[in-house]
């Protein structure tokens, strides 16, 4: 494949909203790394300038722009530490004994290796397979081991869509127990304190043909917590057979990891990571504004 890719300047431009403009399915933060690592060149000159004025006639040269295939799923976000991405229903997060290639963390490994050279990238928290929505990897050990360190205080909002069996659920909820996980990987509550405290908090956006949809946020990234904890209280997820549901409408499990808040990470702002909600959430729930 080409190591650089040229495009020719035809109108007057800035160097950014021209390459936003000509180099499809890049984020404003990729181009901006780009641009920051000496990757773009203004007719052979390297350019970091991402507000230099471009006129018609000059050539923008990407170095390895073309080198690494891109994505099957979006990124939400990237910057020099970390990288969000819209993981779809059906894919491993991180690999198994059974799957080690198809997972979410080896396409994204896959790809900032073939793009920036970057070595390894590091697991901050796991989806379930059938769990779509936000999930973020850290490119740094040691920004992981931090992030990690202080999850409970920098992530302050993990936000779930799920659509649950059900109606009569009550408007809103707290659910909160010990939950540990047999030799059949069935996780469940327990009144004894071997197992780990897991907190939900729930409230019913919308309520249709025998299906509610709920918003969840939890306090705790216990595995399988939300499944467990809808399916005590009588409403499984959707989908859910492993936790009692007994119908399938989406074909998939109905929980979707729609919004991840990171509070101030020392770069003077607050990092909101929100994923598109799959087209079955709008189709089960067309009158609910997502």
């Amino acid at each position: 494949m080409k190591k650089e890719q040229s495009y020719l300047v035809e109108v007057p431009n800035t160097l950014l909203a021209f390459m936003l403009q000509t180099i499809k399915g890049q984020s404003r933060n990729t181009i901006k790394h780009l641009l920051s690592r000496g990757q773009v060149l203004i007719d052979g000159t390297v350019q970091r300038q991402f507000d230099l004025p471009l006129q018609p006639g000059q050539t923008v040269t990407v170095l390895n722009q073309a080198k690494g295939a891109a994505l099957p799923f979006p990124i939400l976000y990237e910057d020099e530490r970390l990288i969000a991405v819209d993981k779809p229903a059906g894919l491993l997060s991180v690999g198994t004994e059974r799957e080690r290639n198809r997972t979410a963390y080896r396409m994204v490994a896959d790809y900032l290796r073939a793009r920036d050279g970057l070595p390894r990238i590091f697991i901050l928290h796991r989806l379930d397979r059938d769990t779509s929505g936000v999930l973020v990897f850290a490119k740094e050990e040691a920004f992981r081991d931090f992030l990690q360190e202080n999850w409970s205080t920098i992530a302050t909002i993990r936000e779930y869509y799920a659509v649950v069996e059900g109606t009569d659920i009550p408007q809103s909820g707290v659910c909160r127990s010990m939950l540990q996980e047999n030799k059949g990987h069935k996780v469940y509550s327990v009144q004894s304190r071997d197992g780990k405290e897991a907190i939900s908090r729930y409230r019913v956006l919308d309520r249709q043909k025998g299906y509610s949809l709920l918003s969840v946020q939890i306090e705790t990234g216990r595995k399988n917590q939300i499944r467990v904890h809808l399916s005590e209280l009588g409403h499984p997820v959707a989908g859910d057979k492993k936790y009692g549901a007994t119908s399938d409408p989406m074909r998939r499990l109905a929980l979707h990891a729609n919004r991840l808040v990171f509070s101030d990470l020392h770069v003077g702002k607050e990092l909101s990571f929100i994923a598109t909600v799959p087209k079955e959430f709008s189709r089960m729930f067309p009158r609910f504004s997502f």
